[in-house]
């Protein structure tokens, strides 16, 4: 392949029939709004083409290997050949020299066709460019391992050796430092938001503690700790982030809530930042969202063909309530956002009440709490229903208040759409009873509930298959005589020694029958309620699972620890 004739991604796409003329503009119009990002990435995020199939693609058309930088360990006597900004400028990385060329040097590009990094690498080292794509997220990643944590320490230890104790100064100097004097604390409180949303944390917990400050990321749902500083640098770095977030730094006796929006690699986050005063300073606590995340088609979500069908016929409802009910942190919010996606059209007026609002949908008029100014989702909900809706959806019903206008706006022909914190399906019953809903006005307003839960994808990287015993069997309701073959986590580098790498979601989806409204009117109690649902065809999230396990997708201890309760 001659690497010196310029190939557009984009032509090559068009002209094999994967992607059309308007799908290429909408993802070069996309581009543009984030700089630094690549086409492809833009298509995949889209939902036009998969990111294996632009490698396939590309491999083809250019007559090149592709690498799994997420597995592969470069050679250590080629790191040195390139420096880190050139490496983090062009995304790449240097594999190896050639087995039989020493003169040739084998790269990891996101961009192969990059004839300006190739040029710029043959100056700086003497030797040609043999490219191999790589995903461009696998090099960022495998960057960020090298060099991000060094960086960070490297950042921390200037400021402590550089900086006095700050806990006497008053605030205005604390900002004049932060801001101007000490511009590692904002880079270091720049990398930290970037190292975790390049790990795919969901939470940031910065903690302080009598002569350190330990940072955690929570990956996979689990807490992992990633540094520990020297106290010496806490101050700073608090007041940083208030700063960034709009709190008041010099409130240290009650806890703040505050918001901010990053760019990490092209992609906008959104996070709410909540801190806590202990006794040794204020925990912080961040949560990542990326805002696109909340975009998905139904199909990506996790459901399987008969569950996907359900999903789809309780949003064909033109009235009724739709619940999804789990604890915090299982994707209720993703699915809720996704069935709104699916359901914003032209002829449709959505309104929403959240707490907050997680992301902005085009189309959708959302409305985000305010308890200060007196605007709750109860308050907020009968001024949506004088704005002439066809479809509300309320972040949580919390209340006997939010949940008696949620069953009168539904009986009264609007959809409605929400979150309730239960542990299953039939559960949910038994908690808009507790509120004070009568049992006939729940048959009457109830179209469907979704319980979901996220287990952890074990890592395909180093798990071992071994055989389930008799206790694993039970669990999963099997014959113990059957032999039955199941995936173990072990632990490796690539994810964390944790043995996980990734969530995947389980449901258990109960549309209100006929059979099922009798039920419920007749104040029957959840487990009855199940059963029936159950004989009509739900699966329940334990049988989710446990497809899951049987496939070698997650673990059996994951089906123990999400379903426990379920």
């Amino acid at each position: 392949m001659n690497f010196r004739k310029k190939v557009r991604l984009g032509d090559i796409l068009i002209d094999k029939h994967i992607i059309d003329q308007s799908q290429l503009e909408n993802a070069l119009a996309e581009q543009k709004k984030r700089p630094g990002t690549m086409l492809g990435e833009e298509l995949v995020t889209l939902g036009y083409v998969s990111q294996d199939k632009i490698n396939e693609i590309l491999c083809e058309h250019l007559d090149i290997d592709y690498v799994d930088m997420a597995t592969y360990e470069p050679a250590e006597r080629v790191m040195t050949l390139l420096p880190e900004d050139m490496m983090r400028k062009y995304v790449l990385v240097p594999m190896d020299f050639d087995n039989n060329n020493a003169g040739i040097l084998k790269v990891a590009m996101a961009d192969p066709m990059n004839i300006f990094a190739m040029d710029d690498i043959n100056i700086m080292t003497g030797r040609q460019v043999v490219p191999y794509l790589a995903n461009s997220s696998d090099i960022k990643a495998y960057l960020d391992r090298r060099f991000g944590r060094k960086q960070s320490e490297n950042i921390a230890n200037l400021f402590k050796d550089e900086n006095a104790p700050v806990e006497e100064e008053n605030e205005a100097e604390k900002i004049r430092k932060a801001e101007i004097e000490n511009a590692p604390i904002v880079k270091l409180a720049n990398q930290i938001i970037e190292n975790a949303a390049r790990d795919g944390a969901s939470d940031i917990h910065i903690e302080p503690f009598e002569t350190t400050v330990k940072i955690r990321y929570r990956i996979d749902g689990a807490l992992r700790e990633v540094e520990t500083y020297d106290k010496s640098v806490f101050n700073a770095l608090s007041t940083r982030y208030k700063i960034m977030s709009g709190m008041d730094i010099s409130e240290k006796r009650k806890p703040q809530d505050g918001r901010a929006t990053v760019m990490v690699d092209g992609r906008e986050y959104d996070i709410r930042v909540s801190n806590l005063p202990t006794v040794y300073g204020e925990k912080i606590v961040m949560r990542l969202a990326f805002k696109e995340g909340f975009k998905r088609e139904k199909k990506d979500l996790g459901l399987t063909e008969a569950d996907l069908e359900r999903f789809n016929d309780i949003l064909k409802n033109p009235n009724g309530i739709i619940l999804v009910t789990g604890p915090t942190g299982s994707g209720k919010s993703t699915t809720l956002y996704t069935a709104l996606n699916s359901l914003n059209t032209e002829d449709v007026n959505i309104i929403t009440v959240e707490d907050p609002v997680e992301a902005n949908i085009d189309g959708i008029n959302q409305v985000m709490v305010n308890a200060k100014a007196g605007l709750t989702f109860a308050s907020a909900l009968r001024s949506i229903l004088r704005q002439d809706p066809d479809i509300i959806m309320i972040g949580e019903i919390r209340d006997g208040e939010t949940a008696e206008i949620a069953v009168r706006a539904s009986i009264t022909g609007h959809l409605v759409v929400s979150t309730l914190h239960t542990n299953s399906t039939a559960s949910s019953i038994s908690r808009l009873r507790d509120m004070g809903i009568e049992s006939y006005l729940i048959s009457d307003s109830l179209v469907g509930i979704i319980a979901q839960r996220l287990v952890r994808r074990i890592c395909k990287n180093c798990c071992k298959e071994v055989e389930a015993n008799e206790e694993e069997k039970k669990i999963m309701g099997l014959d113990p005589n059957e032999t039955v073959m199941i995936k173990k986590p072990v632990g490796c580098k690539m994810c964390g020694n944790t043995g996980y790498k990734g969530r995947i979601g389980i449901y258990e989806i109960m549309t209100i029958t006929h059979d099922v409204k009798k039920l419920i009117s007749a104040g029957a109690e959840p487990d009855v309620i199940q059963r029936k649902a159950q004989e009509e065809g739900m699966h329940t999230l334990r049988e989710a699972a446990t497809e899951y396990v049987l496939q070698g997708l997650t673990s059996c201890e994951e089906l123990i620890r999400t379903t426990y309760e379920a």
